[in-house]
């Protein structure tokens, strides 16, 4: 085989092999395009079916009486109206009763973060007895629907008393019933929504934390409380806004706590949209339930823009918190 034939096999050596080349990448290019149209379709889906009511609620706010009733309308209303904004912003008192319930909320959440911080600091660091049985009751409260406790709720605190007390100075024990005092107590002590699981997200971010931090607070002479309150806890500030978005948003949604304890309406806003369809029906003489109804809709989206704000504002130190306070440990 002379010189001349031997490039001519080369030749045809390499543009079999740039064939090939071309074809497998021109294939993984197209491969990739359609992985890529695959997940946007999934995605979009899963965004309209969680979505979807939210934008359904928020165009039927804008609708008018004549919008109800014509057929050709679906979400965009012909004749959109701010007029239910106006009747769900008196009788939901809203910026007075949004006060109310921001005061409560925060209140409730600072009283969680320092206490259970509190709790799964000592589950994560210290030895004690019986430690292994009373995290296992911390699980149970996880696990336990509040359902089935709801009775012997409501009898303790119609009927709370400190080790007869009450009963012993005043004659009878103290209601608590009919206002937002159970739900303080039950905070204060641990119990209250949701507890059990942020004492977990902060045992599991404290577990995660380096022993060596502490070792060189205590050698520098700090005590146990100030090394918690100081170094600690300054540490753990993405399972703190962690367990502040999650207890400010359900302590702001919740209705099961308002309705069992007969909280004031016009102290808990949610509590409050609940009764707005027949607060309007009544006041403003709107008998038509399809009409009263359109209120209710504007009452939510007024309802849905504080917890929107919240949550958009700490977007980037919660998804931090979710990642670090649910892997580490």
């Amino acid at each position: 085989m002379n010189a001349r034939n031997v490039m001519v096999y080369y030749r045809k050596i390499n543009e079999k092999v740039h064939d090939v080349t071309f074809r497998s990448g021109a294939f993984g290019r197209v491969k990739l395009v359609l992985f890529s149209v695959f997940r946007a379709v999934i995605i979009i889906g899963m965004s309209y079916i969680i979505l979807g009511p939210v934008i359904n609620i928020v165009s039927n706010s804008f609708f008018s009486g004549s919008d109800v009733y014509n057929p050709s309308v679906f979400m965009i209303p012909l004749n959109p109206t701010l007029e239910n904004y106006r009747r769900a912003f008196i009788r939901l008192d809203y910026f007075r009763t949004l006060g109310y319930t921001l005061v409560y909320i925060v209140t409730i959440t600072l009283i969680q973060i320092f206490v259970c911080s509190m709790v799964g600091y000592g589950f994560a660091r210290f030895d004690f007895p019986l430690k292994k049985l009373l995290f296992g009751c911390v699980i149970v409260t996880i696990v336990l629907p509040a359902h089935v406790i709801m009775l012997p709720l409501y009898q303790h605190f119609r009927k709370w008393d400190v080790l007869w007390i009450i009963e012993a100075v005043t004659g009878e024990a103290a209601n608590l019933l009919s206002s937002e005092t159970p739900m303080y107590l039950m905070t204060l002590f641990g119990t209250g929504l949701r507890s059990g699981l942020f004492i977990y997200i902060f045992r599991q971010f404290f577990r995660g934390l380096p022993k060596e931090i502490e070792e060189a607070a205590f050698i520098d002479g700090a005590g146990p409380w100030y090394t918690y309150f100081a170094i600690m806890l300054a540490n753990a500030m993405p399972a703190v806004i962690t367990v502040a978005v999650f207890s400010m948003v359900w302590q702001y949604n919740d209705m099961f706590y308002a309705r069992l304890f007969s909280m004031p309406t016009s102290h808990i806003l949610t509590f409050r949209l609940s009764t707005l369809q027949a607060t309007v029906e009544f006041a403003d003489q709107v008998k038509d339930p399809l009409i009263s109804q359109l209120a209710v809709y504007a009452g939510i989206t007024l309802v849905l823009l504080p917890i929107l704000f919240i949550y958009f504002t700490l977007q980037k130190y919660f998804v931090e918190g979710i990642e670090r306070s649910g892997i580490v440990g």
